[in-house]
């Protein structure tokens, strides 16, 4: 068998392994268990015969799923529930409601559902226990403009924000400063009443105040830290009136901040993380080394311009394969995290395909290397592929397609490019999202 097939098959093998890992359903039945009345949330017990109602809510691409495993645990005792997800990552539930709506660009169904969300919680009192469910997406999932923001502008500065490149905390420090709902202010609503929040990590360093926008978590940022975001990436003078307006007002002290740490509103307030991507990391690590490589985690903490990460991934592999550092073949170099990719093209694709395509570039007539990337939800940007993987030997067979690869990447055009190989990486929605896995498998292997 060529090298490259089984590495191909051996990269998937171990991505597999990572998404099984980062199942939603198996995180919330190791947080949450119920004994009698007794229900413990990771180290704290709660008696379910001191509460009224049990809310649940929430948002994200992995809450149905969340949702069903917490219907499982809870059953008929939960009273009310909504959560908003993105469109197709469903999961069949009898007592939770699920919204679809628009991710990431927020969408009229976001709001609808945010309001109601919003408003379910602003109706629990001090005997109701309120269940947060919170996973990758969550923000652009729960869109509830603050006035006089509309939704149009919001999805204006969001589109801006999306294509600088800006990292995840810089666009969610400011989604929390044109929201009703994010930074702490959904603790708020629901105050005083007992809230857990659940939470699939989809951020760098697992971050409350970051994940989904922390909606129950106090926020770290401000008006003006946000601000400085738009003019790091020099979007400030191409923001909506309105949007602008808000942010002068919010420095100028004239609007409240979002509620910060020792508020009273987080007084009764849990927030756990149930699962992240160092889980998913650790189990293609370990399916690396089931399959007869030395598995080497990079980092679960990745960040940058994604072509840039795929040139640094792809010297690895080389150094590797020439020098036997930092590891000899058979090897798997393994990573975590999220890029970014800024858009100066009108292709199609995501990060995840803007990876291979890069690697597949610097990987360029190299032999028994294999490079993959893929977002553990399934779904890399606004495409149905969850990455790509390539070769050595994808840059000439893509040329003998009459296709250019670097013209390609400075198109942001990858999803086409690996479309016409057959490369592109396509596993449907998988009900779960803690960022990308990103794998370099150098030969030879063992047989």
């Amino acid at each position: 068998m060529k090298i490259e097939s089984r590495l191909r098959r051996d990269a998937l093998s171990i991505f597999r392994a990572s998404l099984a890992a980062a199942d939603p359903g198996k995180a919330i039945a190791r947080a949450v268990t119920l004994s009698g009345d007794t229900l413990r949330v990771g180290t704290k017990k709660y008696s379910l015969d001191q509460y009224g109602r049990i809310v649940v809510l929430g948002a994200g691409k992995a809450s149905a799923a969340m949702a069903k495993a917490l219907e499982r645990i809870l059953g008929s005792r939960i009273s009310a529930g909504l959560i908003n997800t993105k469109y197709g990552h469903l999961a069949k539930l009898k007592r939770i409601e699920l919204n679809e709506c628009g991710h990431p660009v927020p969408d009229q169904a976001g709001i609808d559902g945010a309001r109601r969300i919003a408003a379910l919680a602003e109706s629990c009192g001090a005997r109701d226990l309120v269940f947060c469910l919170i996973s990758g997406g969550a923000s652009a999932l729960t869109p509830l403009p603050a006035q006089p923001i509309t939704l149009e502008e919001k999805q204006a500065a969001t589109k801006l924000l999306l294509a600088s490149g800006a990292t995840i905390h810089e666009i969610n420090s400011v989604r929390k400063h044109i929201s009703g709902i994010k930074g702490g202010q959904l603790a708020r609503l629901a105050s005083p009443a007992t809230v857990v929040a659940l939470m699939l990590s989809d951020v760098i360093g697992d971050s409350l105040d970051v994940i989904g926008s922390g909606p129950t978590a106090p926020d770290m940022s401000t008006f003006a830290s946000a601000w400085a975001v738009f003019e790091k990436y020099g979007i400030a003078g191409r923001l909506p009136a309105a949007v602008g307006e808000r942010f002068r007002a919010g420095m100028a002290g004239e609007i409240a901040e979002t509620p910060k740490a020792g508020d009273a509103c987080f007084r009764k307030t849990q927030n756990l993380i149930v699962g992240s991507n160092r889980l998913a990391v650790d189990a293609a690590a370990k399916r690396a080394r089931e399959l007869g490589y030395k598995p080497v985690v990079l980092s679960t903490l990745i960040e940058g311009e994604t072509k840039d990460v795929a040139a640094m991934h792809a010297a690895i592999a080389r150094e590797s394969l020439l020098s036997g550092r930092p590891a000899k073949p058979p090897v798997c170099f393994i990573s975590g995290g999220e890029t970014t990719v800024t858009i100066r093209g009108e292709g199609l694709g995501g990060r995840n395909q803007e990876f291979a395509l890069a690697a597949a570039i610097a990987l360029d007539g190299i032999p028994g290397v294999v490079a993959f990337s893929g977002g553990t939800d399934g779904t890399d940007g606004p495409t149905d592929a969850a990455g790509a993987i390539a070769d050595g030997a994808t840059v000439t067979r893509a040329q003998a397609l009459g296709r250019n690869p670097s013209a390609t990447l400075a198109a942001n055009d990858s999803y086409h490019f690996f479309e016409a190989l057959g490369d592109l990486v396509k596993t449907g929605p998988t009900g779960t999202n803690v960022m990308d896995v990103r794998l370099m498998l150098a030969g030879p292997t063992r047989s």
